[in-house]
């Protein structure tokens, strides 16, 4: 029976190509625009699907697909999963051979190629937009389109150049698309790209699977961050730090209390990179431990957790991020360690960057967006969801405030306290001298001193508390902190909210810091439930990953390329014993039946 429209040819090619009966959320509505020849800009949740939008027009519509991608790494993912669904897609860059080239300019030449992944200074190159602009191309999309834009997280100059394809490819319907992007980020990348006449689908950012906490850190933290990774055995996990000594400190230390746990930055050896990449992708368990460059468009569905031992800049970068764990939809989680000390030094990177100090102010406006939903007292996920604009959001009822609401008390007295000591101290002391000068215990004071009205004045919190409260005003923007070589100094905020907090017009609530141990339990919990499997079905399982291995390494790719981990589970609870009932297995296409399927029902029928 022919298909009598293109969302149902485009369906037919997600069931029979890509192994899923529907697509989800706005998927269809973009895949059809773009059917259709228009171009479309796409704002999809990391996890959601967006590279089906363009692969699947790629593969319908006449000619080629290009895809603009910032990463090599990426690349080759996506590139090495579409060449195991049967799908002819190859990339170009600098690890391509010449041999290799030349093969897919002949592929190329007699039209056996449905995708091209390039960077875009590869695409933009002058030789390489004249022998692409006489060929018929299907769709140019743009992956991290947010990288075009200066109000974005992650900004690259060479995104800019894109805009040229309007004229390049003026047949060609193009699609940006990215996971995270706000509305002013969104209309950067429609002025840059020029995509004015673009329909914009914005989904949910709702990430559903992902439970989030954050929590105060001491010093450096790192043993924090080893203490949440051993109590996550055998679990893959991603662990951000904000420097490349940072990553190769907390590396060893994981390491050498049985951790598999490697280093990656780019101050490292381009081979070595590489070959941690692959350990990475390849091996159950392996944690890495990374400056944020890594792992954007790094589709490893199996990360069951993401720490930041440093916070990112921006809620834009921050649930990037977090957002590189469940990819395969099962729970992982998002952990943040942060303080007042990594936002002051966010704030210095921002004031040493060579941009407009119109740009400036809104990356420090973002700094504080992210410190005041890190530091909050309500629902994570939905004051992220709401930060991007979704309205008559819901708690999740996951996350560590929403499991353990946080107790808190009217500490505007004491912010008035604090607020007058550092005016009365004159900005030229750091917290540590704040504090001993409001319990009225610094060591040989100065007579001056002593005779401020605020010495002595803080008697009621303990040293502890007094700290945390001047966290928590450095955070709201009531108190700053100057570097001072390594030696911070407070001095006071924003003048006109300090007067509020005075006057009593503003009312300052302090979290007490006394997570409950519920919480924690219920979290760990779920987690279990969700990622563990049954005991029965624990051989089989097990029989399965040891083949889907096996079958990589033979390959050399890595193994969730073959099957995610998903697939596996539901495989396992299905025990399929024919070719039919193991293609309703999600993530089980035409191709992959094929190449696998009998293999497949040997594991299961051998497997008690």
């Amino acid at each position: 029976m022919p298909l009598d429209s293109p969302i149902d040819r485009a369906r037919e090619v997600l069931r029979r190509t890509f192994g899923h009966d529907e697509f989800r959320g706005y998927q269809a509505a973009v895949v059809e625009e773009v059917m259709a020849g228009r171009n479309a800009l796409a704002v999809l949740p990391t996890g959601g699907g967006k590279s089906l939008c363009y692969q699947v027009p790629a593969i319908l519509r006449d000619g080629l697909g290009i895809v603009v991608s910032p990463l090599i790494a990426l690349m080759a993912d996506q590139v090495a999963g579409l060449q195991q669904l049967g799908v002819a897609a190859a990339r170009l860059d600098s690890n391509i051979g010449p041999d290799e080239r030349e093969r897919i300019w002949r592929s190329l030449g007699e039209g056996g190629l449905d995708l091209l992944y390039m960077s875009p200074e590869g695409l933009m190159a002058p030789n390489m937009l004249e022998r692409l602009s006489n060929r018929p191309i299907a769709i140019v999309a743009i992956d991290e389109a947010h990288c075009v834009s200066q109000w974005g997280h992650d900004f690259r100059p060479e995104y800019r150049m894109l805009g040229r394809l309007a004229e390049v490819f003026p047949n060609a319907p193009r699609l940006a698309v990215t996971a995270t992007a706000d509305a002013r980020t969104r209309d950067d990348i429609r002025n840059e790209l020029r995509l004015a006449d673009a329909r914009e689908f914005v989904d949910s950012f709702a990430r559903p699977e992902l439970q989030l906490s954050a929590e105060r850190k001491a010093g450096q933290g790192h043993g924090r961050v080893e203490e949440l990774v051993k109590e996550r055995p055998g679990r893959s996990g991603v662990v951000y730090t904000g420097s490349r000594d940072g990553t190769e400190k907390l590396a060893a230390r994981l390491a050498e209390s049985g951790v598999h746990a490697m280093a990656y930055h780019a101050g490292l050896d381009k081979q070595l990179r590489q070959d941690r990449l692959s350990r990475f992708l390849d091996e159950d368990g392996a944690v890495m431990v990374a400056t944020i460059a890594f792992g954007m468009g790094i589709d490893k569905p199996d990360v069951r957790f993401v720490i930041h031992a440093d916070p990112p800049a921006s809620i834009e970068a921050y649930w990037q991020e977090v957002g590189r764990a469940g990819r395969d939809g099962l729970l992982a989680e998002g952990i943040t360690l942060y303080g007042s000390a990594d936002m002051a030094w966010a704030f210095r990177r921002i004031d040493e960057r060579e941009v407009s100090p119109e740009v400036k102010q809104v990356q420090v406006r973002k700094v504080r967006q992210l410190y005041s939903m890190l530091d909050g007292m309500n629902c994570r996920a939905a004051a992220v969801r709401r930060y991007f604009g979704e309205e008559r959001v819901e708690p999740c009822g996951q996350c560590d405030l929403c499991l353990g609401p946080p107790e808190a008390r009217d500490a505007t007295e004491q912010a008035q306290k604090a607020l007058s000591a550092v005016h009365r101290m004159g900005g030229r002391f750091g917290r540590g001298r704040i504090v001993d000068h409001l319990l009225g215990k610094t060591k040989e004071v100065r007579p001056e001193e002593a005779a401020l009205s605020t010495f002595g004045l803080g008697q009621e919190l303990a040293a502890t508390e007094w700290r945390d409260l001047i966290d928590q005003l450095l955070f709201e923007g009531l108190l700053r902190e100057e570097p001072n070589d390594g030696r911070p100094l407070i001095g006071l905020g924003d003048a006109g909210v300090v007067r509020e907090v005075y006057r009593g017009e503003r009312r300052v609530q302090q979290r007490v810091f006394a997570a409950p141990a519920r919480a924690r339990k219920e979290r760990r919990g779920r987690l279990g439930a969700m990622t563990e499997v049954a005991p029965a079905d624990r051989p089989l399982f097990d029989a399965l990953r040891a083949w889907r291995k096996d079958q990589a390494a033979l390959q050399a790719v890595p193994p969730y390329v073959i099957f995610h981990d998903k697939t596996l589970l539901e495989i396992t609870a299905a025990r399929p014993t024919t070719l039919d009932a193991l293609s309703h297995a999600g993530g089980v296409g035409q191709a992959k039946l094929d190449r696998y399927g009998a293999a497949v029902l040997e594991v299961v029928a051998a497997t008690p």
